[in-house]
């Protein structure tokens, strides 16, 4: 079945290049140049994913998300824009946007996150922002395998005033402290959440991941490569004895890309900072 896609924005060129984009890969398309007609669409017909620029005449695309909000039929959105300032993107995030990409758009990473959206079967359960200052973000985030993906894809954005040196290794140890609150501290759970905060400061950035589980002792991590200490391959064994995927060098990198790494006692709720000058 052919899936129907909307494009919402009010540059006539940029509209034109998106749905050009979007049927040269098979897909149908419409098109409208605001949020109001966008809305008259939504609620007339049925879209499995719509394109929503943020800036547009008589309704603007969070107002769009948010009028959305508890309807029988709500499509997948990506919000386009070229406004990536952190006000934009947590506000995308609490109207439950299903992922971001910047203005200017680039033609592969576009179809890409497109049919990415489209194979996901269900919406993703909601993210709740607490907070949402520039220098304090504050997120509850459901322990399933989809709001992560959609959380690391906003982060990554909320990163990008950071030099690459710096927001590479942030990037990594954000994803493995957000996979094993997840999986490990929330058992996948959707109904449990892990609390998540984002402080940046003048001189240094932080990040504090709090899981819904009991902790652990790195004492039990025997699958673990950082409980080997200058031995770490020797992990690979006792992975193979549990049928466990490979891997497993997740907290040693961590340790090795941030320039603090801090666990409370029961080991359920970690800081990590990295400075910045």
């Amino acid at each position: 079945m052919v899936k129907r896609i909307l494009v919402a924005d009010d540059d006539r060129t940029v509209r034109e290049w998106l749905a050009g984009i979007l049927r040269a890969q098979k897909f149908s398309v419409s098109t409208v140049s605001d949020g109001s007609a966008a809305l008259k669409k939504l609620r007339r017909a049925k879209f499995d994913l719509v394109l929503l620029d943020v800036r547009m005449p008589k309704m603007n695309g969070l107002d769009v998300l948010a009028a959305l909000r508890g309807a029988k039929r709500q499509p997948k959105v990506i919000v386009v824009t070229s406004d990536d300032s952190p006000a934009t993107l947590l506000a995308a995030i609490r109207e439950n946007a299903h992922q971001y990409i910047p203005k200017p758009i680039n033609q592969d990473a576009l179809i890409s996150l497109v049919r990415q959206s489209l194979a996901k079967k269900t919406r993703a359960p909601a993210i709740e922002v607490v907070s949402a200052r520039p220098e304090w973000v504050e997120l509850l985030v459901p322990c399933s395998m989809e709001a992560a993906e959609r959380l690391e894809g906003f982060m990554v954005h909320l990163d990008a005033g950071l030099p690459e040196d710096v927001r590479g290794p942030v990037a990594q140890a954000f994803h493995e402290l957000l996979m094993n609150a997840i999986e490990w501290g929330g058992k996948l759970n959707p109904k449990r959440r892990v609390r998540i905060s984002y402080l940046r400061a003048k001189r240094m950035l932080m990040y504090r991941i709090a899981d819904p589980g009991p902790g652990f002792k790195l004492a039990d991590l025997n699958h673990a490569a950082i409980t080997y200490g200058g031995e770490p391959m020797m992990h690979g064994q006792v992975r193979e004895e549990k049928g466990l995927r490979p891997g497993g060098f997740g907290l040693v990198m961590v340790k090795a890309s941030v320039d603090e790494l801090l666990y409370n006692e029961a080991h359920n709720e970690v800081v990590f900072v990295k400075y910045l000058d």
